[in-house]
């Protein structure tokens, strides 16, 4: 019996062991989450009721042990040295002429390169295979011993695969968090009242230095190797003539290397790459600040060596930093369409990610105490991708002495209306309404805006002159403007009038999803509204439906119904809906049938690259239509990617998961078949 229970024991470790690498680090799943529990569950009942064959390297251990008292402090045996670091291409020349001539070798060299992740360095020590040690890098000649925390990582094999390892390996890399996983894990922590992270990178290091492992746990930390530091003996020869071929062994022993790793020849194509890498930073799913670039070959390392803290035969290039410390000068407020209050930060201007930032969103009042920010401190700001510029971090030591509180309005900056809080909402309101002319040109600008009834012509500055003349009063007074009224607002000549005009006509063919996205109603976007009409088909079923009918509706939850109950009640937005009609928008009629009997009803798709006949959006919408959800990252579970022009990572994740992958025509064809126009 005992020796049957420790087979079964060693074969369910062996095959969790399998499941998690194709999970965390081939993002690929073997077998259903369900059959994966199923088998944990087998394992801990075993363990529990068999003490004699426990295993400090069972994948039922990664849970955390007692905590700590402090970290015990380790000195590296090959030193985790920094890398020198290059801003420009002519540096990166330089660094590629140094080597040649150090080589003396007119040869174009050979180079790997991949993205350098922002996360915390990593040494992973393994005897005979299986993990023993992990440290920090620390001032690259003592770090601090690691082990019960790196255990927690699902992404750490605490077993290498296969057999004859070398008796010692030392594998260094990044221990780092995604980001999507970053925020939902600071969304629990501002929910739970606890204090959250202002970057991955510190979220990852604070995961990391946890003295209670059982915390570090519940963090979601992910390790990517990027080379072998010392390592002893081995049936398994390492190879020893390329540190491209050496990160793939440490892939097939069950170790995470970047899916973008990538091996190169000569500077030009080093500079390729690196500017291919930076065009999609902001589309990973994780940070980074530049690309490491190494000579391939050993012998080449070995003949360039060091000089003194950095290697001869890396460099890092770095990419415009995400984040920069600048001054907050002042705090403004601003009415937006349902009324909300928002803070806005005015900064002294500070470069970030390449672009000058000014002004940076402080979100609410909630946000103002969780940061104990005042008017005068210093602050972190933070950019990335076309994400709105925010405040992450204060710098609390460095605050002046004449440093202001911020204080919120108790009336509205531009009407004077009474502001109010709702218990349980975080955002407080200005209660005038349409009264006050913020909200009044807030909900016209979302009204007229491209996802909505996209009227071209009729921008911020354009509507704020006609709501300040009074010709406009309602969304629906757009469709009253003539040549006369438009002729004399500033910057409008009668070919500029003209061309509005016609815009305008042309916005009244629309579509249902469009049209109940134009009014502005709150919590209901684009994916809401699309489900909103083809759940009901028409605008009269949509404005009778119950309480009940609108549940009924998907994804659309009691607040949402609420708010969809409440503006169809109002006879303002009565009066404006009639108006809208009677001023000739309409739409094609849509043909109601059960979600199971749409195309890709419960799959997912993925847009990447440039479309040539719509946009992202339209694509998007059309999509939809066909009960498709579309995401903006690919998995295993992704039903397929369409792939436009110039498409990049997440088109060589589909073909590393076995994704289907369809054409933009192949697209076109589909919705031509399905009559979605």
């Amino acid at each position: 019996m005992s020796n049957s229970v420790k087979d079964r024991i060693l074969e369910l470790r062996e095959l969790l062991h399998k499941y998690s690498h194709a999970y965390y680090n081939l993002n690929t799943s073997i077998v259903p989450d369900a059959e994966y529990d199923n088998l944990y569950d087998e394992l801990v009942e075993l363990e529990s009721k068999y003490p004699d064959f426990s295993d400090e390297h069972s994948p039922t251990q990664r849970v955390g042990e007692r905590p700590l008292d402090k970290f015990l402090q380790f000195k590296h045996k090959l030193p985790m040295l920094s890398l020198e670091k290059a801003k420009t291409e002519d540096e990166l020349t330089q660094f590629n002429k140094r080597i040649s001539d150090s080589l003396d070798s007119n040869d174009e060299i050979e180079f790997c390169c991949e993205p350098k992740l922002d996360g915390v360095a990593l040494s992973l020590h393994y005897q005979n295979g299986l993990l023993k040690r992990a440290v920090t890098r620390g001032d690259g000649l003592t770090g601090e011993d690691v082990t019960q925390n790196a255990k927690t990582i699902k992404s750490v094999p605490l077993k290498l695969f296969g057999k004859n390892h070398p008796v010692f390996l030392e594998v260094r890399g990044e221990a780092y968090i995604p980001l999507e996983k970053f925020e939902l894990m600071n969304d629990r922590s501002v929910g739970s009242g606890e204090k959250s992270f202002a970057n991955p990178r510190n979220a990852a290091s604070g995961s990391l230095r946890q003295l209670d492992s059982k915390i570090a746990s519940s963090r979601p930390l992910f390790f990517s190797a990027y080379s072998v530091g010392d390592f002893d003996g081995s049936d398994l020869q390492l190879d020893q003539y390329s540190h491209y071929r050496r990160l793939q062994q440490l892939q097939n022993i069950g170790l995470a290397v970047s899916p973008l790793l990538k091996k190169v020849k000569g500077i030009d194509a080093v500079i390729e790459y690196c500017h291919g890498i930076l065009r999609k930073r902001d589309d990973l799913g994780f940070e980074i600040d530049g690309v490491v670039i190494k000579v391939d070959s050993l012998a080449q390392q070995q003949a360039l060596g060091f000089v003194a803290r950095a290697p001869r035969w890396a460099i890092a290039f770095k990419f415009p930093a995400q984040e920069q410390l600048t001054t907050l000068l002042d705090v403004e407020f601003q009415v937006g369409r349902t009324g909300a209050i928002t803070p806005v930060a005015r900064l002294a201007p500070v470069l970030v990610g390449g672009v000058t930032v000014s002004n940076a969103t402080l979100h609410n009042q909630d946000e103002i105490n969780r940061l104990s920010i005042k008017i005068g401190d210093t602050v972190t700001v933070r950019r990335a991708g076309d994400v709105i510029p925010q405040i992450v971090a204060v710098l609390t030591e460095r605050r002046p002495l004449e440093a202001r509180d911020i204080v919120f309005p108790s009336q509205c900056p531009v009407c004077g209306s009474a502001v109010e809080r709702v218990t349980g909402e975080a955002v407080a309101r200005c209660r005038g309404g349409l009264f006050c002319p913020a909200q009044l040109k807030e909900s016209i600008k979302h009204f007229v805006s491209r996802k909505a009834m996209d009227i071209d012509g009729l921008g911020d500055k354009l509507v704020e002159q006609l709501v300040d003349q009074q010709l406009i009063n309602t969304t629906a007074d757009i469709y009253q403007l003539d040549m006369p009224a438009l002729i004399g607002l500033d910057r409008m000549a009668e070919k500029s009038a003209l061309k509005l005009l016609n815009a305008i006509k042309a916005s009244c063919q629309t579509s249902l999803a469009r049209f109940i996205y134009a009014l502005g109603i709150r919590e209901v976007g684009e994916a809401t509204a699309l489900n909103l009409a083809q759940h009901f088909g028409s605008l009269p079923a949509l404005l009778n439906a119950s309480l009940e009918q609108l549940l009924a509706v998907n994804e659309v939850g009691k607040i949402v119904a609420e708010h969809l109950q409440s503006f169809f009640a109002e006879p303002h937005n009565q009066q404006v809906i009639t108006a809208l009609q009677a001023a000739g928008i309409n739409w094609p009629d849509i043909e109601l049938q059960p979600a199971s009997a749409q195309p890709l009803a419960g799959h997912t798709v993925v847009l990447t690259g440039t479309l040539i006949s719509m946009g992202r959006d339209d694509a998007k919408a059309r999509l939809q239509q066909l009960g498709a959800k579309v995401s903006g990252s690919v998995s295993a579970k992704t039903y397929a990617v369409v792939a436009g022009d110039n498409a990049g990572s997440k088109l060589a994740k589909a073909t590393e998961l076995n994704v289907p992958v369809w054409t933009e025509q192949q697209m076109l064809v589909l919705f031509s078949e399905n009559g979605v126009a």
